[in-house]
């Protein structure tokens, strides 16, 4: 759907209603240039536009696919397709959302195509038109304003990820174990992020050329400091969340480490017990069996007692020797 389309001449907006596709072509050949901002457009007009302004095919279809990389393209008739990647953080569900905005830059013309909740430009339109000297410019100016918006809007993402991040970087060095899927899913959105912030340096550097003669030159250069700093702290939490996940894997190591001492401690006290109660099924089934050297000669209490305690005493003395040697030997090591 069409957002807003307006003429632009001698830094000011030249109407106040809405304009068509077809009287916006009419009007780049009055001198001054014309802005049309589309949202998740159709095919038929996209198909209008192209026909209207004279777009590549190529151009046209690359506004229609999603990138995972911004990048910049240049047409026959001195046209630029800029691609930016757009980014929000939506509090609710903790996730950042993306979007992208498909610039069509002429000597008379620009025409973006947003796609995705987080491409808003109405911010940029209402700031430049607030300034003609920057109007002037033509459509650079338009350019530059949508480039600006876009970074600012890099800094609240940013901040709201660092705060994730330091909420799982707590747990794991405070020897609790975070969940593992929130960390794989925290470095994927950064990833994913960096992916659409790092590669927007290599296009600011080839839009800073195509403005040196120009007095955008400045801006075009703040926007650039501004991204440099945004893609530092993006770099910086990517490995951050890298040594996080490792320490998160070392606690639950850890953790493996003293359950199985714990149950090794729990199957040498059964271990005990088990070798305590060997010397007593021993003499209990020595004494009831029906043998006749049994029968003829065990016919007292005094037989029963040195034949019973003695078979009893002498593993139980045994099996402590046993062990006092065992845990020596442990403590020599």
């Amino acid at each position: 759907m069409i957002i807003d389309c307006a003429y632009y001449r001698d830094g000011r907006r030249q109407h106040v209603g809405a304009m068509s596709i077809e009287d916006a072509a009419e009007r780049c050949r009055e001198g001054g240039f014309v802005w049309l901002g589309l949202f998740d457009p159709t095919t038929e007009e996209l198909d209008q536009a192209s026909e209207s302004f004279g777009l590549h095919e190529l151009a046209v279809e690359d506004a229609q696919t999603f990138h995972l990389r911004p990048k910049v393209e240049p047409y026959e008739g001195d046209i630029r397709l800029v691609i930016l990647r757009t980014a929000r953080y939506d509090d609710e569900r903790e996730e950042v959302d993306f979007g992208e905005v498909s610039v069509f830059v002429g000597p008379a013309f620009v025409i973006t195509v947003r796609q995705g909740v987080a491409s808003e430009l109405h911010g940029a339109r209402t700031r430049l038109e607030q300034r003609s000297e920057l109007l002037e410019n033509g459509t650079n100016s338009v350019l530059w304003a949508i480039l600006d918006q876009v970074v600012d809007t890099y800094g609240p993402v940013v901040a709201e990820l660092e705060r994730d991040i330091e909420e799982v970087e707590k747990t794991v060095f405070a020897g609790s174990v975070a969940p593992t899927e929130r960390i794989y899913f925290l470095r994927r959105e950064v990833t994913d992020f960096y992916r659409a912030v790092h590669p927007l340096l290599a296009v600011l550097a080839t839009l800073e050329r195509g403005a040196r003669n120009t007095g955008l030159l400045p801006y075009f250069r703040d926007v650039r400091d501004h991204l440099v700093l945004v893609n530092e702290e993006v770099a910086a939490q990517r490995d951050l969340l890298t040594t996080v996940l490792e320490a998160n894997m070392a606690v639950i190591s850890v953790e493996q480490t003293k359950v199985s001492v714990q149950q090794n401690a729990t199957i040498e006290q059964l271990t005990i017990l088990a070798t305590v109660f060997l010397p007593l099924t021993f003499v209990t089934g020595f004494f009831g069996q029906n043998f006749g050297w049994l029968v003829d000669h065990v016919n007292k209490e005094w037989d029963f007692f040195v034949l019973g305690i003695g078979g009893l005493l002498i593993p139980c003395v045994a099996l402590f020797i046993w062990f006092r040697r065992q845990r020596a030997a442990r403590h020599r090591t």
